[in-house]
């Protein structure tokens, strides 16, 4: 290896950039961002096609519960933000704790909106109207998001379980990172299904 070699790979370790990690998951976030996108347009121009949104007969129910739901699940950004900043600043244990929290809240977030899925099954199919199939899959895309995230959120505190070490704290800041998207998603949704009430 040539001294010119080495000067730039020396170079190139002392940049000073995003971490490989957030660009991974900004990328995601961004694709993700592409296909949730795609679905939240395909209901606004349905809705904007049709003479009545939702179809005569439809019952989409009450918004309260969803809205509620809404505003706790978006809440959540605030101890899984404030866990990445512990991270950072070496306090494990309250990364642990707050991670923990959220998750609960979460994970209480997605069982009740799952209850409200199953409801809104009985009343109506997604295979009737159009209004129908990109009711549950806009709902249904949401939900895996949420569900992937408390998956991640159990692989944090599994990992924090062990100790504290950059990679970790890097793991926290892009779970958080993730559930600023899927947070800011769910406010989406709900508006879109504020449309149809």
């Amino acid at each position: 290896m040539t001294s010119g070699t080495g000067a730039a790979v020396d170079a190139v370790r002392g940049r000073r950039g995003l971490p490989n990690g957030v660009l991974g998951m900004l990328t995601l976030i961004a694709t993700e961002a592409a296909l949730l996108g795609t679905l939240l347009a395909v209901y606004f121009y349905l809705e904007l096609r049709s003479v009545r949104w939702p179809p005569p007969g439809i019952d989409t129910g009450s918004m309260t519960i969803p809205i509620a739901l809404t505003v706790v699940l978006v809440l959540t950004t605030v101890p899984m933000v404030m866990a990445a900043v512990a991270a950072r600043r070496g306090r494990r244990t309250v990364a642990w704790w707050l991670v923990a929290g959220a998750t609960v809240v979460q994970g209480g977030y997605l069982a009740w909106q799952l209850v409200l899925f199953t409801d809104a099954l009985d009343r109506f199919s997604p295979g009737a109207t159009a209004f129908g199939s990109i009711y549950f899959t806009l709902l249904g895309a949401h939900h895996a998001h949420v569900a992937v995230g408390l998956l991640l959120n159990l692989w944090v505190l599994l990992r924090l379980a062990y100790g504290l070490t950059r990679y970790r704290v890097l793991t926290v800041q892009c779970v958080a990172l993730y559930w600023l998207f899927v947070n800011a998603f769910a406010i989406l949704v709900t508006l879109a299904e504020l449309t149809a009430s």
